[in-house]
């Protein structure tokens, strides 16, 4: 593994953070390596290799992010709604991808209270609610009622 430039570094920094202000637009790789000014196959490699996950997994972990925001407001928006309102286009696919990395179904992290999260600084509020990939849905619940808990105090 070659250590990245600082050039380079800053070209995969204006591909991420371009993927962090426009998760809604329909962004693909070849876009994303674009603004990197680098081939389609070394931005990916060199995506991961800085920052531990493909530019496809850091898209969708920052969709969802927003989704679980749009989705604390309850029964004011639809699933369907936050699917398109994030950028998704497949409500198969948004539930399946929620559900893999939240371990629950969308529905249910609507159903669940927010209210604990309302009390908490913004700042701890955005890194506590980070998504994170689970394996099982069942560990994830367990988290998840932890992350609310720890909000909680």
């Amino acid at each position: 593994m070659v250590t990245p430039s600082l050039d380079e570094l800053r070209r995969l920094r204006r591909a991420r953070d371009l993927m962090d202000r426009e998760y809604a637009r329909p962004l693909d790789v070849p876009a994303l390596a674009r603004a990197a000014l680098m081939s389609t196959a070394h931005f990916s490699r060199r995506f991961r290799e800085a920052y531990g996950e493909t530019p496809y997994a850091h898209l969708m972990t920052r969709r969802i992010e927003r989704a679980k925001a749009l989705l604390r407001q309850g029964d004011a928006v639809s699933v369907s709604e936050v699917c398109w309102a994030v950028g998704c286009t497949s409500i198969g696919s948004f539930s399946s991808r929620f559900t893999e990395i939240v371990g629950m179904t969308p529905s249910a992290y609507r159903a669940l209270s927010h209210e604990a999260v309302t009390v908490v600084p913004s700042c701890e509020a955005m890194v506590l609610g980070r998504p994170r990939r689970v394996r099982t849905a069942s560990a994830d619940r367990a988290g998840t009622e932890k992350r609310l808990e720890a909000l909680a105090r």
